[in-house]
């Protein structure tokens, strides 16, 4: 395959970010390789081949895999929404389409997907069998869910509060490995705009994807730095974001990064036995120190799940 020039990567990365973007956008349209390399500003040749060289899948693998993992979370956290409803919801037409999909990532028909997830899971993994055949399987919980929430309790100060809308710059990360070089960028963006360093600069790295139903060198995470006034354009890789305002369950404490996983499972845990539901928005993390300056590696952090009302 043909290598792209290297001085024309960052007009790359920028335009297949507004790719991603519009078809998170548009989950139940039909995305045509003509429609979306359309807001990517490529013709439809030239965009295929792009995409597949930045991502690692070609356009349409990418799309149905989004629309399917996207299924498998809603089958799982919200069990009592019809089926139908779900997979018309992102792009499906028909239940025959959408089973033999969804069977064919996960090894499981939806409805046993459904039925195996735990009210509060928090990862699915892929088991190779001897034979090749792939089997979801849901993970146990980090530890006795007793023993969890005594975590919670002696580790993180949760409260349910209101955020205001948060304008936000952004880099988008493609897999977890990449997410230190994104908020690189960030910065030194931020340094071109005399934003960073600053006394009350604010990072925060926004989940696209769920660790539950995305593999973790696909999931998309943000990293991004809280704004005064809202970025007008995009510049290069950095993009404008909102963070909607809305209800949030807030979990903060002092923690490490080994600490990350068990809060979050944690705190989903405390969501679902306090009969809250979570909102159709993004989860985020708020960083208030750096675990680098910390002689232990710890960091103050705010875990945020958006919630109805």
């Amino acid at each position: 395959m043909q290598e792209i020039n290297c001085s024309k990567v960052e007009e790359h990365k920028k335009r297949i970010v507004n790719a991603i973007r519009y078809i998170d956008d548009h989950p139940d349209e039909e995305l045509t390789l003509e429609t979306v390399s359309e807001a990517a500003a490529y013709s439809p040749f030239h965009f295929h081949r792009i995409f597949r060289l930045i991502t690692g899948e070609t356009v349409q693998s990418y799309i149905l895999r989004r629309r399917i993992e996207r299924c498998a979370f809603y089958l799982a956290s919200r069990k009592n929404m019809p089926v139908k409803e779900v997979y018309l919801q992102f792009g499906f037409s028909s239940h025959s389409s959408f089973n033999k999909a969804f069977k064919k990532h996960y090894g499981l028909s939806p409805s046993a997907f459904r039925k195996s997830a735990p009210e509060s899971f928090h990862r699915i993994s892929a088991e190779y069998s001897k034979n090749g055949q792939t089997n979801a399987v849901f993970s146990q919980y980090i530890c006795h869910i007793e023993n969890l929430l005594n975590w919670t309790k002696m580790n993180l100060n949760i409260k349910v509060t209101d955020f205001p809308e948060m304008n936000l710059a952004a880099v988008m990360s493609l897999g977890v490995a990449h997410v230190e070089t994104s908020f690189n960028i960030l910065i030194d963006w931020a340094k071109t705009k005399k934003l960073f360093p600053g006394k009350n600069v604010k990072m925060l790295s926004v989940y696209h994807d769920s660790f539950k139903v995305t593999p973790p060198d696909k999931v998309r995470i943000h990293a991004c730095m809280l704004l005064d006034e809202p970025l007008q354009r995009q510049e290069g890789e950095v993009f404008p974001e909102t963070a909607e305002a809305g209800k949030f369950i807030v979990g903060s404490g002092e923690v490490t990064l080994a600490d990350f996983e068990q809060c979050w499972v944690s705190l989903f845990l405390w969501m679902n036995e306090n009969r809250y539901s979570m909102r159709k928005a993004f989860p985020f993390e708020i960083y208030h120190t750096n675990f680098k300056e910390h002689p232990e590696g710890k960091m103050t952090v705010d875990f945020c799940i958006p919630i109805n009302q």
